[in-house]
């Protein structure tokens, strides 16, 4: 009866895990076209084909709150194009005229999926990078996933979100907006009047690590345990 109990528990544990994976580990949350202060930044510029590796880039930062492994980035954009490509940074450390520490960066195949939301006009798309492997200890980070089209031109700009079915943890209103010529990571509040950006419209794919065998090992000790004391109540 025991071995049973603890093997429908692991069981579960695994189902758990597997449905979760199918969410994203962060989610800045949902554009509402319908908010007063509803408005988008430029993820990408209209110097789409001079880019190197972007035109401009908006940062949106979240905390990894235990180990994990990144697979996979995505921002929503209001794209005038169909990107060919993705570009996508991982930082830490990022302030104000400060880019911090470049942890990984990487360009790679995106999907162009519809939301069902627009705004002005414009249709609003998720633009995804996957196959991903960023290994991130706990700490806060900052990350950017552009659309890119090298052989077009046109304009994606990152909706903003104030919060509306958010997952996981950020600091609202720190979050950057970079260009290779200018401004350089300056806070999103201040790139135009009447702004408010607390959030941006983009996320985060994520598994958490493994633990090491000696607390797997205090894992199962401790769940036997559980069990022992369970079933000491029971019967």
């Amino acid at each position: 009866m025991r071995t049973f109990s603890l093997l429908r528990l692991a069981l579960l544990l695994c189902f758990t895990i597997a449905a979760y994976a199918q969410n994203p580990y962060f989610y800045g949350g949902q554009f509402d076209p319908t908010n007063q202060y509803a408005n988008a930044l430029a993820n990408e510029n209209t110097a789409i084909v001079g880019g190197d590796p972007y035109g401009a880039a908006v940062y949106q930062n979240f905390y990894a709150e235990s180990s994990i492994t990144v697979t996979g980035l995505f921002t929503n954009n209001l794209n005038t194009f169909l990107p060919s490509s993705g570009y996508w940074e991982i930082r830490s450390g990022v302030s104000e005229d400060n880019g911090g520490t470049l942890i990984a960066s990487g360009t790679g195949a995106v999907t162009n999926t519809r939301t069902g939301r627009s705004f002005r006009g414009d249709n609003e798309y998720t633009n995804a990078v996957s196959g991903l492997n960023v290994s991130l200890p706990t700490n806060q980070y900052w990350f950017a996933m552009v659309p890119v089209c090298t052989t077009c031109q046109g304009e994606a700009f990152n909706t903003n979100s104030f919060g509306l079915y958010s997952i996981g943890k950020s600091d609202l209103n720190q979050q950057y907006f970079t260009t290779p010529s200018g401004p350089y990571f300056t806070n999103a509040n201040n790139v135009c009047q009447n702004c408010q950006f607390p959030a941006f419209s983009s996320g985060v794919y994520a598994v958490q690590n493994t633990p090491e065998p000696t607390s797997l090992l205090l894992l199962a000790t401790g769940a036997i345990g559980t069990v022992g004391v369970l079933r000491r109540k029971l019967f």
